[in-house]
């Protein structure tokens, strides 16, 4: 059995050996050096592994933070205890489900600017799955199981509709470390909006069949957030790594 440490390692040196094939896309010239990566629902900070080498090469400082995922405030800790540790202004960003998360926590000073990825991004108290609802289902909805009080995905769900773009070998080991999630997670409502006081990135998964692409962009468009659209998967920071970096740089230069 593989374990998270090991894998993320693995990850990582695949990463490092095949970096910057082509130059980033804007050449940009960092302000901001310290980075903070928050993974979603389903994964867990190894989920980074490819974006933090990149990053890493760049000259920059990504921490990425583990989330238990057990509650909306254990997440939102968990982020806080790693800003703490910044040495300076910090962009902060999140993947699916820690769009929340990056939401709630990303009024801290240290914090210049806000990448989402593919991520949800509340309203300080709305209802998330009532937004949610206006805009069509993902199949990967259908898709959880739940036993004692946590969910997670199947493994025909996680391949085909969570990880669709990825390699089916790769996309397995995940589906082995995923993150499981209390079952009332998702019911959290944040207390504020820190999208609406940061300047905001967003990266949209055209093909995304776990989060929506229609409600994406109404998230970007909402809270006027540079956005680029890939074609993607709902994991486009596993299988775009290039893109996202070129994202999260683009927020340290400008953020």
């Amino acid at each position: 059995m593989i374990s998270r440490r090991t894998f993320s390692a693995a990850v990582t040196a695949g990463a490092a050996a095949s970096l910057f094939a082509a130059s980033p896309r804007a050449q940009v010239h960092p302000r901001v050096r310290n980075v903070v990566l928050v993974h979603g629902a389903y994964a867990d900070g190894s989920s980074w592994s490819e974006v933090i080498a990149r990053l890493q090469a760049a000259g920059l400082r990504p921490t990425a933070v583990q989330n238990p995922l057990t509650s909306l405030a254990d997440d939102v800790a968990a982020t806080r205890r790693v800003l703490a540790r910044q040495d300076g202004p910090t962009v902060l960003v999140a993947h699916s489900w820690a769009g929340t998360v990056i939401s709630e926590a990303g009024g801290d000073p240290k914090v210049s600017a806000l990448v989402y990825v593919a991520a949800r991004a509340p309203d300080a108290g709305e209802d998330y799955a009532a937004l949610a609802a206006k805009f069509p289902r993902p199949p990967a909805s259908d898709g959880l199981v739940t036993s004692d009080g946590f969910a997670e995905l199947t493994e025909e769900a996680f391949l085909n509709y969570f990880a669709g773009d990825v390699d089916p070998a790769k996309a397995r080991v995940l589906y082995a470390i995923q993150g499981r999630i209390s079952t009332t997670l998702f019911g959290s409502r944040t207390t504020a909006a820190a999208w609406k006081s940061k300047p905001s990135w967003y990266a949209i998964s055209k093909n995304d069949k776990t989060t929506a692409p229609e409600l994406q962009r109404f998230l970007a468009e909402r809270m006027n957030a540079k956005t680029v659209e890939l074609e993607s998967s709902h994991v486009s920071l596993i299988s775009h790594p290039k893109e996202i970096t070129e994202l999260i740089l683009e927020a340290a230069a400008n953020g």
